[in-house]
C-alpha cells in the first residue's frame, strides 16, 4: 500500500521524470478551496493504485520550476507522466470516477 509523496522542485526530475512506473503529479495550494476537495480523492487513488502508480503532490507557491515545466495555470492541477513523458493534463477539481478514467488507460 502506498500513499501520496510530497516532493519539491529539487526532487521533481528524480521522482517524476525518472520514475519506473506512471506518476500522477498533483499540484495544489493551501489557499485553494477546490484543492481541499481534491485531496481525499487523490489520497484514495494513491491507496488503491499504489502498486501500479506513484502519486506525488507539489504545493505550487514554493515550487515554481515544476509549475513552469508542467505549464500549470490553475490549481488543483493533475499531470500524469509515463516514462518521463506527459501523457495527461487536467486542471480544476474532478471526481473520483473522472480521475480513474484519466489514470486507468495508462496503467
Amino acid at each position: 500500500m502506498s500513499s501520496v509523496q510530497v516532493i519539491t522542485d529539487a526532487e521533481f526530475e528524480t521522482e517524476v521524470l525518472k520514475a519506473d512506473k506512471p506518476v500522477l503529479a498533483y499540484f495544489w495550494a493551501s489557499w485553494c478551496g477546490p484543492c481541499r476537495l481534491m485531496a481525499p480523492i487523490v489520497d484514495g487513488l494513491a491507496e488503491a493504485y499504489g502498486d501500479r502508480i506513484k502519486v506525488v503532490k507539489l504545493e505550487v507557491d514554493p515550487n515554481p520550476e515544476a509549475v513552469n515545466q508542467c505549464q500549470v495555470e490553475g490549481v488543483p492541477a493533475l499531470r500524469l507522466f509515463k516514462q518521463g513523458t506527459l501523457v495527461e493534463s487536467r486542471e480544476g477539481a474532478i471526481n473520483k470516477q473522472k480521475l480513474e478514467a484519466i489514470v486507468n488507460p495508462h496503467l
